[in-house]
C-alpha cells in the first residue's frame, strides 16, 4: 500500500483536494477518504477513522466512505442532497454494523465518518465521531462539527473544563460510532455558502498538532492541492502519533437563496455556526 493517497477534482464553482498518509508511527492506515464530483457544482467529500486498536479498524473506515459515496449517488435526485447524504450515512453504518455482527475477527470494527456535499452553494454535512469540519469565511475559521468524544460530552455538560480536554486521558474516547449500534444518531449540518468560503474536514492526527490558526492560514492558500499537502508534511515533521487525512473545498460560485424565507435563512447559520439546535 502506498504511504500517500490523494485525490482531486474540479467544477464549475468549486476546487477540492484530499489527501491520506499513514503518518509517522503506524504501519497501516486506518483513516480513509473518498471524493467525487460531478464536475459541475456538486462535490462530495468523506473521511473516516477507523477505531484504533480494535479489529477491523481499516476495512470499517474504508466501508464507511465507499458506502456513503456509492448510496448517495445511487439516491434519487428528487430526495435532494440532505437526505441522500443522511441515507447514505445510516446506510453505512447498517452495513459495517451487520459485517462485525457476522465476522468474529471484526465484532468490535467501528469508524468516525464527516461526510459533506456541496450542492447549488450550500454545504451539507453528516458527521458522526470526531473527525472535524471547518469552514474558513472572511479570514475567520470556524468548527461546524462537534466532537462526540467523552471528554467532549463532559465539557459540554460542564464536568470538564475546557483547559484540561487536551491532556485528559479519556481525550480520545469516542461517545459515538459508525458501526457499534444498529442506529447511530447522526449529526447534520446544513449551511448557504459564500464566494471564496473554504470547507476543511480532518481527522484528530491532523488537528492534534495542527493549530486552528495554522488550518486557517494553510488551507486558505491556493491550490488546495498544495495546501492539503502542506498540512500533512508539516503534521509528520511534527511527529504525530496517528494517521492523518485533510480535505479542503473552495468554494467560488453565487449562493443561492434559501427556501423559507429570512427567519429560515438565519436560523440554518445559526445552527450550523453553534450547533443549536441541530437536528
Amino acid at each position: 500500500m502506498s504511504r500517500s493517497f490523494k485525490l482531486s477534482a474540479r467544477g464549475d464553482n468549486y476546487d477540492a483536494a484530499v489527501v491520506t498518509d499513514v503518518g509517522t508511527v503506524r504501519v497501516n492506515n486506518e483513516d480513509a477518504c473518498v471524493l467525487w464530483g460531478d464536475g459541475k457544482g456538486e462535490v462530495l467529500v468523506a473521511v473516516a477513522d477507523g477505531i484504533g486498536g480494535y479489529e477491523g479498524g481499516e476495512i470499517a473506515s474504508r466501508l464507511a466512505v465507499e458506502i456513503t459515496l456509492e448510496s448517495y449517488r445511487d439516491a434519487p435526485a428528487s430526495w435532494g442532497p440532505a437526505r441522500r447524504l443522511l441515507r447514505a450515512v445510516q446506510r453505512a453504518n447498517i452495513e459495517i454494523r451487520n459485517r462485525a455482527l457476522v465476522v468474529p475477527e471484526l465484532s468490535r470494527m467501528g469508524t468516525t465518518l464527516t461526510a459533506a456535499v456541496i450542492s447549488n452553494g450550500t454545504l451539507f454535512a453528516a458527521h458522526v465521531g470526531d473527525c472535524r469540519l471547518y469552514i474558513v469565511r472572511q479570514s475567520k475559521l470556524t468548527q461546524l462539527s462537534r466532537d462526540h468524544t467523552v471528554v467532549a460530552d463532559w465539557i459540554r455538560a460542564g464536568i470538564v473544563r475546557r483547559e484540561f480536554a487536551a491532556n485528559h486521558p479519556q481525550r480520545s474516547v469516542l461517545s459515538r460510532a459508525i458501526g457499534q449500534e444498529l442506529i447511530v444518531a447522526i449529526d447534520r449540518i446544513t449551511m448557504p455558502l459564500k464566494s471564496d468560503d473554504v470547507v476543511l474536514i480532518c481527522s484528530d492526527g491532523l488537528y492534534s498538532v495542527i493549530s486552528e490558526e495554522e488550518l486557517k492560514e494553510i488551507s486558505a492558500r491556493s491550490p488546495v492541492e498544495a495546501a492539503c499537502e502542506t498540512l500533512i508534511d508539516e503534521a509528520n515533521r511534527r511527529g504525530t502519533a496517528d494517521n492523518l487525512t485533510v480535505a479542503i473545498v473552495r468554494f467560488f460560485g453565487d449562493t443561492p437563496h434559501l427556501p423559507g424565507g429570512p427567519f429560515e435563512r438565519v436560523r440554518s447559520w445559526f445552527c450550523a455556526l453553534t450547533g443549536i439546535g441541530r437536528r
